[in-house]
């Protein structure tokens, strides 16, 4: 059945579309015209005449920063560490959340408070780092995967669509039909829990895969760099080129200009490198991200 608007409904949904269209440019624009510019002369997009499409089209960016071996090492750390941390963060989330998503359980206040806590008052960088150094931890790609697994938050989350989500009297049945909590926790509530995997997954390894601090932190090996500190390389090494053109500008104005122009679009180039990824995976996730975004949102 069509639905018939009055005049006024259709004066507010214009205006909603309007701002959506606007709000969508905003968005999508800026990640469009960094892919361009990636392509473009920085000659032109310096001077603003790159808007709609790349003009002076080349690739000496994207050659200059795929020549560097260090980047394949990257992204293969990167997805080691990604994957690594997003199944860890899985599955520790998930066995906190699920016990403590029982009523019944003996001291679930405790628990609840024990985990809470931490997230208002921490130990700071300088005690983490000692603890981390007394662990022999440094410089061992097993610590990538390993800090921050556990998230308060995220069990937090978790426990609540366990709670709002998972009916009781679901549960109750699978007892009565002879499962143990291993059983109704494997048959039963993992599959009806895959917008909150599918969310506490892409929030894991979006953040694992933008993260570097943790690895300039701990990691002194270059084998062991993720792509961000790869990528943080490459471009300290580009600024320094064009630092040096501008040492060398008096002398070699045309190589000065060349190492100038290579400068601006690496930085381009690296966005792209490292945000391409993500930007992919992303869709497979979003059915998945929109239902979870929402838990507790919706009662009953």
């Amino acid at each position: 059945m069509k639905i018939k608007y009055s005049n006024s409904d259709r004066v507010f949904m214009t205006f909603v579309y309007i701002i959506l269209a606007f709000s969508f440019i905003v968005v999508l624009y800026p990640l469009y015209f960094v892919v361009i510019a990636s392509f473009s002369d920085p000659v032109l997009v310096n001077s603003g005449q790159v808007w709609f499409y790349p003009r002076g089209l080349s690739i000496q960016g994207y050659s200059y920063v795929f020549r560097d071996n260090r980047i394949i090492t990257g992204y293969i750390n990167t997805l080691s560490y990604c994957l690594g941390y997003t199944t860890l963060t899985l599955v520790l989330t998930v066995l906190a959340a699920y016990p403590l998503s029982n009523r019944t359980l003996v001291g679930r206040r405790v628990f609840n408070f024990l985990i809470v806590f931490p997230m208002y008052f921490s130990g700071g960088l300088v005690p983490t780092y000692i603890v981390i150094r007394n662990l022999h931890l440094i410089n061992k790609p097993i610590l990538m995967c390993i800090l921050g697994a556990l998230s308060a938050f995220n069990i937090i989350i978790t426990r609540t669509y366990f709670e709002t989500n998972i009916p009781n009297e679901l549960l109750d049945s699978a007892g009565i039909d002879g499962c143990n909590q291993a059983q109704m926790f494997t048959r039963v509530v993992l599959p009806l829990s895959k917008p909150i995997l599918a969310v506490l997954a892409l929030y894991s390894f979006v953040g694992q895969w933008n993260s570097f601090f943790n690895a300039m932190m701990f990691l002194n090996k270059s084998q062991y760099y993720p792509l961000q500190l790869v990528l943080r390389d490459i471009l300290l090494q580009s600024q320094s080129l064009q630092d040096s053109s501008k040492v060398q500008s008096i002398s070699d104005v045309t190589a000065a200009a060349e190492q100038q122009k290579l400068a601006d679009m690496i930085k381009y180039c690296v966005i792209v490198v490292s945000s391409a990824p993500i930007l992919c995976i992303f869709p497979f996730f979003q059915k998945y991200f929109a239902q979870g975004i929402m838990i507790g949102a919706v009662k009953g």
